[in-house]
């Protein structure tokens, strides 16, 4: 027993540490990983869809679409879908999953535009390629925080103001994670803010479009194989799909007990021609306390009645004695 209780606790805080795969992200994933097996499989050139200066010098413009789904080495792979589960999951839980696809697209490419044209303009270039979800991902978190109303971060148990957090990434991704390039992820960033900024918001799909594609194909599709992992895009539904009600069955939760006061009967009952108030709980002996007040009572009323009657008899005989002497 002790054994399966740790074993439930470790669960509990995998769940925790961990986040829940959303239909976007879950689909970003699935298609690099497709992605990767095909290159691996037919042997294909280093660098193919790379993004760079060989995009308009050679015109491999379809490169900018395919750039964040491409990833040279099996541990790159692994290295660009960490940040995109950890930090992506919030931007499509605030827009649904419909628009954050065409939003990854929108970033990527324009991401990629920006980037390619800039190397080209370049005599030596940058320092090289890049490829990977590492871009799109710093710009869904600058997105996000330019949306956000948080004015603190926390990172590690350090707080630093929301606006940095996407600059903290940039560090800590283009240190660990290999072929990212750092004018690349800088780009991604000021892409990021200019679409939460709005200077763009004619590409972007509304809410009602993106409610109606939801019920097409493919999404009509992706909706009914992942059920709650789906974001929809309206608001409304969208609160009910990550906020769920709460109807707990009867006794799923404990209720604090009372237990029930007891029925007293008082009665007035004259103990000794004394009214005296006893309940039925309470013992037939009557307190101390009235034999007190009975003797108190008879005590008095017995040197009531011998004083008068002393004082009579004294009276009395005074009297006599005065006539007596009268009559002398």
């Amino acid at each position: 027993m002790a054994l399966s209780e740790h074993f439930k606790m470790m669960v509990e805080v995998i769940k925790d540490v961990v986040p829940v795969l959303t239909s976007g992200v879950l689909t970003v994933i699935i298609l690099s990983c497709v992605l990767f097996g095909i290159q691996t499989y037919l042997n294909l050139t280093q660098g193919i869809f790379s993004i760079g200066a060989s995009v308009f010098q050679n015109g491999h413009l379809y490169s900018i679409l395919m750039y964040p789904f491409y990833h040279q080495t099996f541990a790159q792979l692994l290295l660009n879908i960490t940040p995109l589960v950890f930090l992506s999951g919030s931007l499509e839980k605030g827009v649904g999953t419909v628009r954050f696809l065409f939003l990854f697209v929108l970033l990527s490419s324009t991401i990629g535009l920006f980037y390619s044209f800039l190397d080209l303009l370049q005599e030596d270039g940058f320092q090289g390629h890049t490829e990977g979800l590492v871009p799109v991902t710093l710009a869904s978190v600058s997105l996000t925080t330019m949306h956000t109303k948080m004015t603190k971060a926390f990172l590690c148990g350090v707080s630093f103001p929301t606006m940095a957090l996407p600059w903290v990434f940039l560090i800590i991704t283009t240190a660990l994670v290999p072929h990212c390039v750092l004018p690349c992820n800088v780009i991604a960033i000021l892409v990021g803010v200019m679409y939460g900024k709005g200077w763009v918001s004619f590409l972007d799909v509304s809410e009602a479009k993106a409610g109606v594609l939801e019920k097409m194909l493919p999404f009509r599709l992706f909706r009914s194989l992942s059920g709650n992992m789906f974001v929809p895009a309206s608001t409304e539904d969208r609160r009910k799909t990550l906020l769920p009600q709460i109807n707990p069955t009867p006794g799923s939760y404990p209720v604090q007990a009372y237990a029930p006061l007891p029925t007293v009967n008082t009665a007035a009952v004259n103990y000794e021609g004394w009214p005296h108030q006893m309940s039925a709980m309470s013992s037939p002996t009557p307190p101390s306390n009235l034999h007190g007040h009975v003797a108190g009572h008879s005590f008095g009323h017995f040197s009531q009645q011998s004083l008068g009657h002393s004082c009579n008899h004294s009276h009395g005989h005074g009297r006599k004695t005065e006539g007596l002497l009268l009559q002398q």
